[in-house]
């Protein structure tokens, strides 16, 4: 698989990894036999870096993780930290970042986390030097070997980016979601701070698989977070209205080359942005993971490709997402 270099961290990484949040919570039941077998078909299949979080199942798929990894070395882990108290600019504080890496070193079975991120906290965070300053100490303590951001806003990504300690920021990216082109993949570039492309098939919506008749399990917050009752409504869907998001699709569809799946073309278009270091899908399956992964093989798209994602964002999406996010 083709790698990609994150600069301020250090290393190279597998260009498809696996987001994992799946593996803990909120998408349905997934079992640990089943867990585990995703994360072997991944691993096989060339991916070498897996993101998560402390509070995905309340450290259900950390310790998932923890578990695969001791027979799997040279993976790079990153999980985030900060949604396990209210979302108050006053909760990130050097001791909680020691108490919530410490409890992830233990569900992880690490001494050192390769990549912490703040975990979506509030705008102000982004532009703390406290936080910063806390972050810094983390690494010296040898808690982390480096850190970065999960963000919702583009502003939020280029805040972080300034910072000379920012590892990397992750941020939503898809055919759906085309705002950080503009600024945030440029500014990465240039500091050299890594791009994790997250949400990548705009919860599903992107593999082609749904229609108007679709149900989801009343566990999952493609249910019960469309409006945004439970964290931020861009995270699901990419905030798409979900009989847009199947039109734009359905527009997208006759752009998907030859040998493609749907879900390929979303992924390696994402792929087709050179600052992207990683994008991270989520899968449920060995089947799921292995077709992922498969993507960095394939091709890059035609232009007239990257011309029709833009056409259908124009028209359809950009009225409802371009200035929210």
């Amino acid at each position: 698989m083709e790698k990609r270099s994150f600069g301020r961290l250090g290393r190279d990484v597998g260009v498809i990894g696996l987001g994992a949040w799946q593996l803990g919570a909120d998408w349905g039941e997934v079992t640990e036999e089943d867990a585990h077998a995703t994360l072997a078909a991944a691993v096989d299949a060339g991916v070498t870096f897996i993101d998560t979080a402390d509070v995905y199942g309340d450290g259900r798929s950390e310790q998932v993780i923890g578990s695969f990894r001791k027979t799997r070395p040279g993976l790079t882990i990153a999980t985030k930290m900060g949604r396990r108290l209210p979302q108050e600019p006053a909760n990130y504080t050097l001791d909680n970042f020691r108490a919530w890496t410490d409890r992830s070193r233990a569900n992880l079975g690490v001494e050192t986390l390769d990549l912490v991120q703040l975990h979506c906290p509030p705008t102000p965070v982004f532009s703390s030097d406290e936080v910063y300053d806390a972050l810094d100490t983390l690494v010296e303590e040898k808690r982390i070997a480096a850190y970065g951001v999960s963000v919702e806003k583009v502003d939020e990504a280029l805040a972080a980016i300034a910072r000379p300690g920012t590892a990397s920021v992750q941020i939503i990216l898809n055919a759906l979601r085309l705002k950080p082109l503009e600024r945030v993949l440029p500014a990465a570039a240039e500091a050299g701070v890594g791009i994790i492309a997250r949400v990548p098939l705009a919860s599903g919506l992107l593999s082609g698989r749904y229609d108007e008749q679709t149900t989801f399990a009343a566990d999952d917050h493609r249910t019960y977070n469309r409006h945004g009752e439970a964290f931020d409504v861009g995270e699901t869907f990419s905030g798409v209205d979900f009989a847009t998001g199947l039109e734009a699709v359905r527009r997208l569809r006759p752009a998907v080359p030859e040998g493609f799946t749907m879900t390929q073309f979303a992924l390696r278009w994402i792929l087709d942005h050179p600052a992207v270091t990683v994008v991270i899908p989520g899968a449920r399956n060995a089947g799921q993971a292995r077709a992922n992964a498969a993507t960095a093989a394939l091709t890059p798209l035609p232009a007239e490709a990257h011309e029709t994602v833009r056409e259908v964002y124009d028209e359809l999406i950009r009225p409802q997402v371009h200035d929210r996010w």
